[in-house]
């Protein structure tokens, strides 16, 4: 072996080591071991269930080359029996080299002929190559084809290349196995991941697909950017990391107490105590009248303004907005007061009670939603606990800012627009879209599309969130593959 087939292979391991996408590695592994045999064709093959199944073929004299997601071989895979070269390889986890295989009557070459037969090429010499990891287990294998000399004829493969090609078999394995393992990880991660978001989710009733809907126009948004060539379009391992951002993006509402996840209404249960309360006033009212203590026209006076109360309180329960004129009323009914059984005077409404009737939008006090917004912190800290491999390294900051607007109004930690990148601003736009048009919120009815794009356009001009990115979003229509194109 030369000096300069020793920096071939080097060079060569080297390369294969720094890819991380599967589809590139598969591919390179072929190309590699063709340019050190200097070699015009090869096919390489990965075991599964007892098979040697086509994954590369390469004729650089036909300009042909098969394999991969978008361009998947239609061959039936080798079974591992011995009167096939691929197999027997395999089998002894031998190297096999064939000066022409016209010649040879070990191995069945029937297939190979066939080929050739269709496609007009002529296979000659052969080096099969098995493929191997450190532990002895095999993991496909690899067949050059027709080594070319230096004038461009077919000749036998050099023994002394046996060894190189055989090196970087054993280098292909390896990085074959470590991203695997790598897959197999980041597999385990998502089905952890999936179960803890789906268990987040139905935790309560009105939140069972927030996670799951955003990360389905996630996907959509982002094959939008991509088929567009956008600059913002993700790589295959930013958009992993940033789709698991999604997953966890609410970890932290473990920690909401569900009678706040699910609150309805303004008062939830307190809504019973004020009816069972205004009844008792009645009663004592009646029982006034009847004693004589107040008279006819003052009883129902009174009994007038429970009912106006009673009425009052019904519509504010409910309100999607608490009008200035309610607002008034519920602070005058504030002020009533009766006498109870014992002589002691009591108010109508406890505070409690007019907390929640003052709330102004939604059915959250400031206490509750103080508890509620805090779902972010508690991501962040949670998340923070985790060891996430590198390619996710990004995810508990990205998760625990989804909140965060550009002109510093949004919260935890009220981040300005140097502060937020692209992922974050990509998330906070889903999350609210999707909080907008969701059908199973307790607190409001569904917004048709249009109307949430418009609210979504507002917090473009009040600077809240990215404007281009919402351009982008907008065009790309990616929610109807949840909501449909109906707009609502």
């Amino acid at each position: 072996m030369t000096g300069r087939d020793m920096r071939r292979v080097l060079t060569g391991c080297l390369a294969l080591t720094a890819l991380h996408d599967r589809e590139a590695l598969l591919s390179s592994i072929l190309d590699t071991a063709m340019d050190i045999a200097c070699c015009d064709a090869g096919t390489l093959y990965l075991l599964e269930e007892d098979a040697l199944h086509f994954c590369r073929m390469v004729t650089r004299s036909q300009h042909i080359r098969q394999g991969g997601h978008n361009d998947p071989i239609q061959l039936p895979p080798v079974p591992l029996e011995e009167q096939y070269v691929c197999s027997w390889a395999a089998i002894h986890n031998t190297s096999i080299n064939v000066p022409d295989v016209r010649q040879d009557t070990r191995f069945d070459f029937t297939g190979s002929l066939r080929y050739d037969a269709m496609t007009g090429y002529r296979t000659q010499s052969m080096l099969v190559v098995p493929l191997s990891n450190d532990q002895g287990d095999l993991i496909g294998v690899m067949q050059l084809i027709n080594a070319l000399d230096e004038r461009g004829d077919t000749v036998p493969f050099d023994p002394d290349m046996e060894f190189l090609i055989s090196a970087i078999a054993s280098q292909a394995a390896l990085s074959v196995v470590n991203m695997q393992y790598a897959e197999q990880i980041t597999a385990l991660l998502n089905s952890l991941v999936g179960a803890l978001s789906s268990a987040i989710d139905e935790r309560s009733p009105y939140n069972a697909h927030h996670t799951r809907n955003m990360v389905r126009i996630a996907e959509a948004f982002l094959d939008d950017l991509k088929r567009r060539g956008d600059v913002h379009a993700f790589d295959d391992r930013q958009r992993r990391a940033f789709l698991m951002s999604i997953w966890l993006h609410d970890v932290g509402k473990l920690t909401v107490p569900p009678e706040i996840m699910d609150k309805e209404t303004r008062l939830g249960p307190l809504l019973n105590d004020i009816h069972d309360r205004f009844r008792i006033i009645r009663l004592l009212d009646r029982i006034a009248l009847l004693e004589g203590r107040i008279d006819a026209q003052e009883q129902q006076r009174r009994a007038a303004a429970l009912t106006e109360a009673a009425a009052l309180v019904e519509r504010v329960n409910t309100a999607g907005y608490l009008s200035d004129e309610d607002l008034d009323a519920v602070n005058r009914f504030a002020l009533r007061s009766y006498i109870d059984e014992g002589g002691n005077p009591r108010p109508w409404f406890t505070e409690p009670e007019l907390e929640r009737l003052r709330v102004r939008r939604g059915t959250l006090t400031d206490g509750e939603r103080e508890i509620m917004q805090n779902h972010v912190v508690v991501t962040s800290k949670i998340l923070s606990h985790v060891s996430f491999p590198k390619l996710f390294s990004a995810v508990p900051h990205w998760a625990g800012a989804h909140h965060e607007l550009l002109n510093g109004k949004g919260y935890p930690a009220h981040l300005t627009a140097e502060d937020i990148p692209t992922e974050v601003r990509i998330l906070t736009i889903l999350d609210v879209f999707e909080a907008l048009t969701a059908q199973d919120r307790p607190y409001k009815p569904a917004m048709p599309v249009d109307r949430a794009l418009k609210v979504l356009e507002e917090m473009v001009d009040e600077g809240a969130i990215d404007g281009e990115l919402f351009r982008l979003f907008r065009e790309s229509k990616a929610w109807e593959c949840v909501l449909g194109g109906s707009g609502t």
